[in-house]
């Protein structure tokens, strides 16, 4: 299937920003590396700024935007900024960044002058922000992280949505404790607040018990709120040992009501440094790299139209961008 893909995250800029001798183009280090982009047909890529809680997170973060802005500047053959309706040419992929881990706009000592000044600047540099995620895998000072337990909604974290309101910039479920994005939805009910819900990468507990991947209750509110949900290619978030369970996630997507919701969010980042052999491989053959999207909508063809393809592979990206920009 040689649709365009529209994807929804890789660690890209945290790659170039902190491994030694990084380079965009080089398909031995990275699985969303240049070429594997260009042979996989992603039209569009989000780059996702990540950072830990830690100090120096938010010299990181910017450090990460100002590589995103030289991306495009430098390499305006290969790469251009992602604009809403805007058509991109055929060997051009458009980029959006986004905030992976809220620390990277604040620390847990910075005062909320300084958050908002990085916010600002942050901006300055990418122009859009595809969405924000308050947390990682662990606590921070806006709220807890999906390997927290009893940990929600913090006082910053509302904050943080508040000053998100009305800016057409998306909250990540991806990331978050149970707890945490059910805080979410209720403050942005509550105060009646203007910020889209998403999950940019994650998979479903009902068909792989993790604490990574969204229940059917919180897959199902993004979808009652028009967002969309993009399909991690991570084995430990499918099955540790079942490749095939890629598949079924995106069904099961599907199945639940996301047939203007399913997309594709690999998740693919540097594995060179990860500590955790048990880990490795991080990713199936089958699903090892960017230039593996037409193969795997060739096989989804056995269980879906082409009309579900399609949206599969970008319109529910495109269609959710465009409206949330018109």
């Amino acid at each position: 299937m040689n649709f365009p893909i529209y994807d929804l995250h890789c660690d890209m800029l945290s790659y170039l920003a902190k491994v030694p001798n990084a380079n965009a183009f080089s398909s031995e280090d990275i699985a969303c590396a240049v070429p594997w982009l260009q042979k996989g047909n992603v039209h569009l890529q989000v780059m996702a700024i990540y950072t830990d809680v830690r100090p120096g997170s938010m010299e990181l973060a910017r450090k990460q935007a100002v590589i995103f802005q030289d991306l495009i500047q430098k390499n305006s053959d290969i790469f251009c900024a992602f604009e809403p309706g805007r058509e991109v040419s055929s060997n051009q992929i458009a980029l959006i960044a986004s905030i992976e881990n809220a620390a990277g706009l604040g620390e847990e000592n910075a005062n909320w002058e300084d958050i908002q000044k990085q916010f600002g600047e942050i901006l300055l540099r990418v122009g859009k922000l595809a969405y924000i995620s308050l947390t990682h895998h662990t606590e921070n000072r806006f709220g807890g992280g999906n390997y927290t337990e009893g940990i929600g909604l913090k006082e910053d974290g509302k904050r943080l949505l508040d000053l998100m309101h009305g800016k057409k910039i998306p909250v990540d479920l991806s990331h978050t404790s149970d707890l945490l994005a059910e805080g979410i939805l209720n403050h942005i009910d509550q105060e009646s607040l203007d910020v889209p819900v998403i999950a940019s990468h994650s998979n479903y507990r009902a068909i792989w018990d993790h604490k990574r991947n969204l229940t059917d209750e919180f897959a199902q509110e993004i979808i009652r709120r028009q967002g969309i949900i993009g399909v991690n290619f991570l084995r430990a978030f499918l099955d540790n040992s079942v490749p095939e369970r890629l598949y079924e996630h995106i069904l099961h997507g599907f199945e639940i009501g996301g047939e203007n919701a399913q997309s594709f969010g690999a998740d693919f980042f540097y594995t060179g440094d990860f500590p955790d052999k048990s880990r490795h491989p991080f990713y199936f053959p089958l699903a090892e790299n960017a230039s593996k999207y037409p193969e795997i909508l060739g096989v989804l063809q056995r269980s879906l139209s082409r009309e579900q393809l399609e949206n599969l592979a970008y319109k529910n990206v495109q269609n959710f961008y465009q409206n949330l920009y018109s």
